[in-house]
């Protein structure tokens, strides 16, 4: 229980009700207070408490000041004996609760390894799930030391159950190659040489997270994703298991080192190895993907900005050009047959025009002509050594027929990776609508000698992974493997319907739609009900005849520096002088 009480608190949960009033008058001298205490103690935490000072003493002289007693009474009141066992015992019968037995213990047990243990490992959550559950099955919780042993005899054979599990599940040859694996990884831990780019890769590497995008980079998260693939892990190994508890096994194994994981028992080493590989598989997967997305971000950033910069060190621009062309207009109709040097230099000079022609050729359709020349030569000469070994690598999917041109693009870009053909063949099946945008059009489209359409390739391609960045983003295209650009479908756990009951409760949500509703509906009232109680009262905010009576808001006033803060800094500065930081 809390120490610290306010006084509206201590009326609504501690305040004396007759009918308890009734009860507790029944007691004599410093039994009634103490009496009272245990009493209102057990109401709140249904549970005793485990010593005096474990009872806060607002709660103690709120209830004396109810019974008209003295406070200190209550140090008379004795601890142990007759008395108190017989006042618990009262209690206990008053609230329907009774004295935990051992078969309480199995249950809660099994219990907790079904329903709990099965959403969250956190000790003080799974301790309040024990108390929240000894509560609504009537019973007193049992001493913090034998709580303390429910609760780890619950985890361990909740693992127990869980370690089997997933060896039942790995095949022959899987444990094989996690064998093959770890063992190549201790070799080349223990040995002292220079590894070659084509070695193994080590355990280290294997967690790392990728660097800065680049070649290396990308091959890296390459190799690391055929190393782990080449495992053959069930896709569906812990299909079933909530992410939060297979990342505890993850960072568990990341943190151990080889030889120690290799002295475990084999179901305990093979389910924290497959845990590790099974997340690394879709995180370096996601990583894949981020990679990708942030090198078609990157080609035409840079792009535009390389064309800007030209057009900004080349451009001047030319102002009062509607004034120009109105009297060059003018003065072309009144003189048809004029010589331009008479009629047109006089009303503009040369370099304004020249000025002109160079502001209209940087933009509109000619600036997006030029970035799109930019784009081009930086994806061939340099992204395209990337990008087609991420595309070959991952599979791309979609829910919906609306965005599968993409999908066929993309799989049409992978089969022609390899070629230096300009333009795909007119026999193949290009996908144009929902690939091609609508301004790049006519820089991928081109008319050969006989007029007809070629799509050029790297054109294409350049688009099509445009296309796909923006899908990807909205997952609107998925990949499988991933975690964060998996399948829409899978966002809610896949035995969510067969657990309904538990997940609502982990969720502390009401299974009834209706009653949701107006849960969240009695919320928001009570929410505008207190700001609009409070704003005419607040100096800080005013009601403006502006509009329709827009809300006017003072910023608030600067808070102090908090007295740790200036603490945390003279500690640095005394291990890190700031002599250092002068060059």
């Amino acid at each position: 229980m809390k120490r610290n009480w306010e006084l509206d608190e201590l009326i609504d949960h501690f305040t004396l009700m007759p009918d308890e009033l009734k009860l507790i008058q029944t007691k004599r001298g410093n039994t009634k207070l103490g009496f009272a205490v245990l009493f209102k103690f057990f109401q709140y935490e249904a549970r005793f408490p485990y010593h005096k000072n474990e009872i806060p003493k607002s709660l103690i002289h709120y209830l004396a000041k109810q019974l008209f007693l003295n406070p200190d009474v209550f140090e008379q009141y004795n601890w142990t004996g007759r008395t108190i066992s017989y006042h618990r015992t009262e209690i206990r019968n008053y609230f329907g609760f009774r004295e935990v037995e051992k078969q309480d213990i199995d249950e809660m047990v099994d219990w907790l390894c079904k329903s709990v243990l099965y959403h969250n490992h956190e000790l003080n959550f799974v301790e309040d799930q024990v108390y929240k559950r000894f509560r609504e099955l009537g019973i007193e919780p049992p001493t913090t030391d034998r709580m303390e042993r429910l609760i780890h005899s619950a985890v361990n054979s909740y693992e127990q159950r869980f370690f089997n599990a997933t060896y039942d599940k790995l095949s022959k040859p899987t444990l094989a190659k996690l064998d093959s694996l770890i063992e190549s990884i201790a070799d080349m831990e223990d040995t002292t040489e220079d590894k070659s780019p084509t070695d193994s890769l080590s355990f280290n590497e294997l967690k790392s997270d990728p660097g800065r995008v680049g070649l290396d980079t990308v091959f890296k998260e390459l190799q690391k994703l055929r190393t782990i693939r080449q495992l053959n892990l069930p896709h569906d190994l812990f299909k079933e298991i909530p992410p939060k508890i297979i990342k505890k096994y993850r960072q568990r194994t990341a943190t151990e080192d080889i030889s120690a994981l290799r002295r475990h028992p084999e179901p305990i080493r093979y389910t924290l190895l497959s845990s590790f590989f099974w997340l690394r598989n879709m995180e370096i997967t996601d990583n894949l993907i981020e990679l990708l997305i942030q090198i078609i971000h990157r080609i035409n950033v840079r792009a535009e900005r390389k064309v800007e910069k030209e057009i900004l060190n080349d451009l001047r621009r030319v102002s009062g050009k509607t004034s120009i062309l109105l009297n060059m207009a003018e003065q072309a109709l009144s003189n048809p047959d004029g010589i331009i040097k008479e009629v047109l230099y006089p009303v503009v000079s040369e370099q304004t025009l020249k000025d002109l022609v160079k502001e209209i050729k940087h933009t509109g359709p000619a600036y997006k002509e030029k970035v799109h020349t930019v784009i081009r030569s930086s994806y061939s000469t340099h992204y395209r050594r990337m990008v087609p070994p991420i595309l070959n690598t991952l599979t791309f999917c979609s829910n919906n027929e609306v965005h599968r041109p993409v999908i066929k693009a993309l799989d049409l870009v992978k089969s022609y990776s390899d070629s230096g053909m300009h333009y795909f063949p007119t026999t193949e099946d290009i996908p144009i609508d929902g690939v091609i945008r609508s301004v790049w059009r006519s820089l991928i489209i081109e008319k050969d000698d006989n007029g007809d359409d070629r799509i050029n390739r790297i054109n294409y391609e350049i688009s099509a992974l445009q296309s796909l960045r923006d899908r990807l983003r909205c997952k609107e295209i998925w990949v499988k493997g991933s975690d964060r650009y998996r399948n829409p479908d899978e966002d809610l756990p896949q035995d969510f319907e067969e657990r309904r009951e538990e997940n609502y409760k982990a969720l502390n949500k009401p299974l009834d739609a209706e009653i949701f509703e107006e849960n969240i509906k009695s919320e928001m009232m009570r929410a505008l009900e207190k700001l609009n109680n409070r704003i005419p009262k607040n100096p800080s905010v005013r009601i403006t005849t502006k509009g329709n009576g827009w809300i006017s808001v003072s910023p608030y006033e600067p808070l102090l520096e908090p007295m740790n803060l200036s603490r945390l800094k003279g500690e640095v500065m005394k291990r890190w002088p700031i002599s250092i930081f002068v060059h």
